[in-house]
């Protein structure tokens, strides 16, 4: 097939890569190997070294394996970025177990399909989620519940400090301590050898994590990706990222690590080049700024919510930003503003990406150091091929709108226990996202939407991003999302959610104009609603999906 996008690739990046027979530990284990002084997790002031890490990983793999686990059974991880999300994650790799991705924040009916669809017979989990956790546990009944506080690795008096906060009032452990399925992963690690297990693993068949995603009945699917899957992508990521090869890099990781973009770039990637991962647990734009003075990261893959909370801070010029030297920013479209300014702030490079869970998840990059085009996710990575096709699965020209297909090492499995849903998507080794996009004549790829998230309006086909772009052209406009609302002369109107910058003002009158003068008289949106805030995930990205069902509960 014809890949015009090659000639765009930077100088010293291979199109084509060695993927050697690796596990995912592999990186951890050849990190601490290298350096075993060298910084691996920087959380609250505590630094924790590769050997440290290394050794409470293999302890982890070992109690594991003594309380029963075996290779191929699912270890659920409720946590958020804490050493100890770390530590768990390649223990039970180690193990020979599948980790399974999972959000502390998940409401009950979510965690409960979780435990149930993955039959994951452990679950470690934060204490302070622990009552909720206990209702679900009670029902799906996991054989082994590991409870961890965010002060376990803390020194005193940090440690006494978060464990007074975050067990007042202390969670009721009394009916999983009689059933005998309740453990302490800090005691659990201290009655354990520091010593490597010896896990038959075949990385390219072997699963390593369960990714859940939203799936089209409305559950979320677990995405099966091998470890193969995943250190094709550490690899890709690494060939991408040329400037980030040095064992000095810090990763500043407010992704959360449960998510598979932060499991891949910031942890994974990460641990691969001996890297420190500067861990907050929760996205706070006063925390993040004095950890950027404080510790200097280099590196920080994110979305546009985190970089635009930055540049629109009061004091921002009051922060030095300027050690931050490669940003890859995901989940939703980078503004050419937001891009200039974020550059501007940092002296660094930013650029936006592209990939979705069943790819592990990265597919489409800008270069950092190249021809980076304006509203584009980039070009397909290293051995990634992209096509864009028709309903029919025929490849379209440049320049026309179809489905996003992609191929490549990182492409998942399937899903998990859904051979229909897994052949709906895999067709001939070819991953069929859903997204609607194009390729220019040069190869470079744009997203225009979801197909699911089209709008018929009046007849015609109303894409979301086009308008949402438009939007966030305008002066005052912090955030933008478009969705269609049910009308009885047009099918569908497209009503836009606004968020204003601090300070300024826009009305339904002037954004309407605005939008006329940039857009075709069907695509300008008729309803508008300003809000101070949007529904978003825990990366970042705008929830579309969410306002969309608001609106249809509103009109039912």
């Amino acid at each position: 097939m014809d890949r015009p996008w090659l000639r765009h690739y930077p100088p010293g990046v291979r199109r084509n890569l060695d993927y050697p027979p690796m596990r995912v530990t592999d990186f951890l284990l050849q990190a601490e190997a290298r350096n075993p002084d060298g910084e691996a997790l920087y959380f609250l002031g505590k630094i924790m070294t590769y050997k440290e890490l290394g050794s409470c990983a293999r302890r982890f793999a070992q109690a594991l394996l003594a309380l029963g686990v075996r290779k191929g059974d699912r270890v659920a991880l409720m946590l958020p970025n804490l050493p100890q999300y770390v530590i768990c994650y390649y223990g039970t790799l180690l193990a020979g177990a599948i980790a399974v991705q999972t959000n502390p924040m998940y409401a009950h009916h979510d965690l409960r399909h979780l435990l149930a669809d993955s039959g994951a017979g452990t679950i470690v989990c934060l204490d302070l989620v622990y009552r909720r956790v206990a209702e679900v546990i009670r029902q799906v009944r996991p054989e082994r519940i590991i409870v961890t506080g965010v002060g376990d690795f803390l020194p005193f008096p940090k440690n006494w400090l978060s464990s007074f906060s975050s067990r007042n009032p202390r969670p009721d452990y009394s009916r999983e301590r009689e059933e005998g399925r309740l453990y302490f992963l800090k005691k659990l690690l201290a009655a354990h050898e520091d010593r490597l297990p010896s896990a038959d693993i075949d990385p390219r068949e072997d699963v390593a994590v369960l990714q859940y995603t939203g799936g089209t009945t409305g559950l979320a699917k677990g995405v099966m990706l091998t470890h193969a899957n995943l250190t094709a992508n550490v690899l890709q990521c690494r060939e991408w990222m040329q400037g980030g090869r040095k064992e000095d890099e810090r990763i500043l990781t407010v992704v959360p690590l449960f998510h598979v973009y932060g499991m891949t770039v910031c942890m994974n990637y990460g641990v691969s080049i001996g890297a420190a991962l500067i861990l907050l647990p929760k996205f706070d734009i006063q925390s993040m700024l004095r950890t950027i003075r404080a510790v200097r990261p280099t590196i920080f893959p994110g979305a546009p919510t985190l970089y635009t909370a930055i540049v629109h801070h009061p004091d921002i010029a009051k922060y030095d930003l300027t050690s931050i030297h490669s940003c890859i920013s995901g989940s939703a479209p980078l503004s050419a503003e937001l891009e200039e300014r974020f550059e501007r702030l940092t002296r660094g490079s930013i650029v936006e990406g592209y990939g979705l869970s069943e790819a592990s998840p990265v597919t489409h990059v800008n270069p950092l150091n190249g021809r980076k085009a304006k509203g584009s996710i980039g070009i397909p990575w290293p051995d990634t091929d992209s096509r864009i096709v028709n309903d029919a699965g025929e490849e379209v020209p440049p320049g026309e709108i179809g489905e996003l297909a992609v191929k490549g090492p990182q492409v998942m499995k399937g899903y998990w226990n859904q051979p229909e849903e897994t052949a709906a998507v895999l067709k001939d080794g070819w991953l069929h996202t859903g997204d609607l996009a194009y390729m220019d004549p040069e190869g470079y790829f744009y997203i225009v939407d979801r197909k699911k998230d089209v709008i018929l309006a009046s007849g015609f086909n109303v894409y979301p991003r086009e308008i949402e772009e438009v939007l966030y052209t305008h002066p005052a406009v912090l955030e933008a999302v478009v969705v269609g609302v049910p009308d009885a002369y047009r099918g569908e109107t497209v009503k836009a959610f606004i968020v204003l910058k601090p300070g300024m003002k826009a009305g339904e009158a002037e954004l309407g104009e605005f939008c006329r003068e940039r857009l075709a008289a069907y695509k300008v949106p008729r309803i508008y609603e300003f809000r101070d805030s949007l529904p978003k995930s825990t990366v970042g990205k705008i929830l579309r999906r969410v306002l969309a069902e608001e609106e249809k509960k509103r009109r039912q």
